[in-house]
């Protein structure tokens, strides 16, 4: 804790560990909405946020609880797992392109940036669903990791199915 007289307190967020002030500066400049992916304890949670003077707006916000509840997902599978991860964030593609929205910066908040991980699989469903979002190719899981080959060998039917469900909606 800061007590001198040439010491500065931090911010609250950044004394727990919750916000990066400088990565979020630098994501601000670029004067694009946010496409923020946050992975909690049972879901994963996509939102398009735009910034305005007196606060962040969330324009269109899709969960892992959204694909159980309006997409048909079994209430049996993980709502966070990389296959969750990639529908919830085509849905929130589809989404946000119905809103007007065609561009997007990635949030990955404090989440590391291994490659392949639960993050970008969410990105890659932005990306799939028309949703324009700079970024490499070498970050982005491979299909069989989408369709849940890792997991069970049914989990592909189940991703196909919702995903067919999610382009009907919109």
């Amino acid at each position: 804790m800061a007590s001198g007289p040439r010491q500065r307190n931090q911010y609250r967020r950044r004394r727990s560990g919750q916000t990066d002030y400088r990565r979020r500066l630098k994501l601000l400049k670029s004067g694009n909405s946010r496409a923020v992916v946050r992975v909690s304890n049972t879901r994963v949670v996509c939102q398009v946020v735009s910034w305005k003077s007196d606060g962040d707006k969330v324009e269109v916000t899709v969960t892992g609880d959204d694909l159980v509840s309006r997409y048909d997902w079994p209430d049996s599978n993980s709502r966070k797992n990389i296959p969750a991860s990639y529908l919830t964030g085509y849905a929130l593609g589809k989404a946000a392109l119905a809103a007007g929205h065609d561009e997007a910066v990635l949030d990955i908040g404090l989440a590391a940036s291994t490659n392949g991980n639960r993050v970008f699989a969410a990105l890659k469903g932005m990306v799939e669903a028309g949703l324009e979002i700079p970024h490499g190719d070498s970050i982005l899981p491979d299909d069989e990791r989408i369709n849940g080959a890792h997991i069970d060998d049914s989990y592909a039917s189940k991703v196909e199915a919702t995903k067919k469900k999610i382009e009907e909606a919109f």
